[in-house]
């Protein structure tokens, strides 16, 4: 076992990683990797988890780790600004896109980012945001009540500076903030991937998995035409 693995049994509220990560965060992490991969949205060493502590802290996945074979060592802390808690640890290279959004969404709780075949397929060949319209599926996001209302993913382009890319998207999240209007508290960023996010791990998985639905379904019509 791994000097800092979590032992059979201590995934208890108080048990903590030698890296400081709570092991509720690890165990939550590294399910979440798991099925992400499972469905093909991890390809590689692509994606990136993570939760906010009660102290504002974020545990998130470390850079190059396999999705598929996380364990507590895949995972680190960082601070509300993305400077890593984890001593020699290299958090994920988009670390400030979950920064972002727990700054933004006081109820955001976990951040969830894959990389599917759909969301990079779809996104190069459309201009513009991805407008979901008519599926039942759409009831998954805030807001959204009934199939006949159209919903707008945002769609940024893709940019190696992650700073500049979080002032493009800014205006565009900061838009989604309060109001009885849907919305999709996801979006996704130009041949790269899908970012979902919600109060806990299992409400931004299942709002990845609804949006993932969704856009396969629209590469799917993309054939049929």
């Amino acid at each position: 076992m791994p000097p800092d693995a979590i032992p059979p049994g201590a995934a208890t509220a108080d048990a903590v990683t030698m890296a400081g990560v709570p092991a509720w965060a690890v165990s939550a992490i590294v399910a979440a990797g798991g099925r992400m991969h499972a469905c093909g949205w991890v390809p590689a060493t692509a994606g990136n988890i993570s939760v906010r502590l009660d102290d504002g802290r974020i545990a998130i996945t470390r850079s190059g780790v396999h999705k598929a074979f996380l364990d507590a060592e895949g995972v680190m802390l960082v601070d509300a600004a993305g400077t890593s808690q984890t001593a020699g640890a290299r958090p994920s290279a988009e670390t400030l896109l979950h920064c972002q959004i727990y700054r933004l969404f006081a109820a955001a709780g976990a951040v969830v980012h894959g990389h599917s075949v759909a969301a990079t397929v779809l996104s190069m060949a459309r201009p513009g945001p991805i407008v979901l319209a008519g599926y039942e599926m759409l009831k998954v996001f805030e807001g959204c009540r009934t199939h006949e209302v159209p919903l707008e993913i945002p769609v940024f382009d893709n940019d190696q500076d992650i700073a500049r890319l979080c002032g493009v998207a800014e205006p565009r999240l900061a838009a989604m903030l309060g109001g009885t209007a849907s919305r999709p508290l996801c979006y996704v960023i130009r041949g790269h991937g899908c970012y979902a996010w919600g109060p806990d791990m299992d409400t931004a998985l299942a709002r990845l998995e609804g949006l993932e639905f969704l856009l396969a379904c629209e590469l799917a019509k993309g054939t049929l035409r």
